[in-house]
């Protein structure tokens, strides 16, 4: 989350390496992700495309949320184009490193996707299963699966305790190594998730944190980007190497307090299109390329990423589809402010956009009473009457207006009937009718899920012996409750 880094202003100060980072390059307080969930905002990372354009959003049911589990018979379509597939071009190698989230099937492996290499896993590491309802969800080293959580790779619930992380360390430090040797270009996506629910940490942070747990983890990530930091300088590339962080979605408080983190000043979190759902820490580091100490109010998202890497190789984003991401450098090198909106979206509804400082809800909705009335909640403590609604409020005609420079926690709406309000609306409604004329979907990719397509034999699993018998095939529609 937005406010789990000291350089964010987290009272404990745990993330020392982070926060240094922060002291050498850039600090972007207004980056946004695509997305309040998961997978969506990875392939929106990925493709610079909004997940509504990509496929990676369900029309199952109104504004839902929607992720890739074990049993969602979609993933990234073959017609996108991905950074490490163009970053080819310019004889990258590509590695990415954990959650990959983009689908588990075969013709969704990232390998066929423009990576060169892959050591992590398909889905989460929710378990353990007991391999007859559900499958343990395998870690592949590039094409096959080397093992399955919780049983070849070990997630102890009771205490914490995995050594994920410090493997994931491992590969990129070999990974950088290895392609410096060569003197050959690289792209790696290092793509941890040790505080992803539930949470885990190497046995030698566990129990370090003042914030417990969940601080442990951020306390494991803080220590290895420093570590992969001192690996690029040792090497002697740090200054021909680009290095951004940042996150998938705001921290989820539906794990609070024990597993959740901490969105700053901002309204809820993951699942939500408030800020706390969507607004994101982000840090880009270049030694002698960025100056030191800058602090960025560019309104930026994951999926500029996309076309600031094209742009650092010397590549052209493809001309043939709508790109949504831009090219963060002249904000980077030279300070500038680009103008642009940010959209929120939440599955197939554009929630609200942002437009210079002020942020618009066109629909608001937390999550549904049901849902609520069973102990899930989004936004613990932070009930704006209004606001954070329980069923799905439109405000076409008249949206919620917030200037987040003066209320970040988007608390009080201006007033419908003030010149503010009348100005900032005029601006923002010739955005979004733009927005929505030129909008085209991408084919639902989040729709139809069957367990026959589980992660029970992945390729590989011959060697191990860990083969399992699918069920028949029997496709249903997903469903979403949030």
């Amino acid at each position: 989350g937005w406010g789990d880094l000291g350089a964010f202003g987290e009272p404990s100060k745990e993330t020392p390496n982070l926060d240094q980072m922060a002291s050498e390059g850039m600090l972007f307080l207004d980056f946004y992700t695509a997305n309040p969930l998961c997978s969506p905002s990875r392939a929106a990372l990925l493709t610079g495309r909004l997940p509504v354009r990509n496929g990676f959003y369900t029309t199952n049911a109104h504004a839902r949320n929607a992720y890739t589990p074990q049993d969602i018979v979609g993933g990234i379509p073959d017609s996108e184009l991905l950074l490490p597939e163009l970053l080819k071009k310019a004889g990258y190698i590509n590695k990415i490193i954990g959650k990959w989230h983009l689908g588990h099937r075969p013709q969704f492996h990232p390998l066929k996707h423009g990576f060169d290499e892959w050591f992590g896993s398909p889905n989460c590491h929710f378990g353990p299963f007991d391999n007859r309802a559900l499958p343990n969800i395998p870690v592949y080293r590039d094409w096959e699966m080397i093992g399955r959580y919780y049983e070849d790779f070990k997630i102890d619930l009771k205490t914490g305790e995995a050594n994920l992380t410090q493997i994931y360390l491992q590969e990129a430090l070999d990974f950088i190594s290895k392609q410096q040797a060569s003197q050959q270009p690289f792209f790696l996506y290092w793509a941890i998730d040790a505080t992803h629910a539930p949470v885990y940490a190497s046995k030698q942070f566990l129990g370090t944190s003042q914030r417990g747990l969940y601080g442990d983890a951020v306390r494991e990530i803080d220590d290895s980007v420093g570590k992969i930091l001192k690996h690029l300088q040792k090497l002697g590339i740090s200054e021909n190497t680009f290095v951004f962080f940042t996150s998938d979605n705001g921290a989820a408080l539906i794990s609070a307090p024990k597993q959740g983190g901490n969105n700053g000043p901002f309204l809820c979190g993951k699942q939500t299109t408030f800020e706390g759902g969507m607004r994101e820490p982000a840090i880009a580091w270049w030694p002698g390329h960025i100056p030191a100490g800058g602090v960025s109010h560019q309104l930026g998202s994951v999926m500029d990423l996309f076309t600031t890497g094209l742009s650092l190789a010397g590549l052209q984003p493809p001309g043939d589809r709508q790109i949504d991401g831009i090219d963060l450098l002249p904000a980077i090198l030279q300070g500038k402010l680009i103008d642009r909106p940010i959209f929120y979206y939440r599955g197939n509804e554009m929630m609200a956009v942002r437009v210079g400082l002020y942020k618009a809800h066109y629909w608001t909705w937390s999550n549904s009473w049901e849902e609520y009335s069973k102990g899930i909640n989004f936004c613990p403590g932070q009930n704006v009457s209004g606001v954070t609604t329980h069923t799905q409020e439109e405000h076409t005609n008249l949206p919620l207006l917030f200037h987040l420079g003066r209320d970040p926690g988007e608390k009080y709406p201006l007033s419908f009937t003030s010149e503010e309000y009348q100005r900032a609306m005029e601006r923002i409604s010739v955005i979004v009718q733009q927005h929505k004329a030129t909008m085209v979907p991408g084919v639902p990719q989040l729709n139809v899920c069957d367990k026959a397509v589980m992660n029970w034999s992945p390729p590989g699993c011959e060697k191990l012996g860990k083969c399992l018998k699918p069920p028949k095939s029997d496709p249903q529609k997903c469903f979403w409750p949030h």
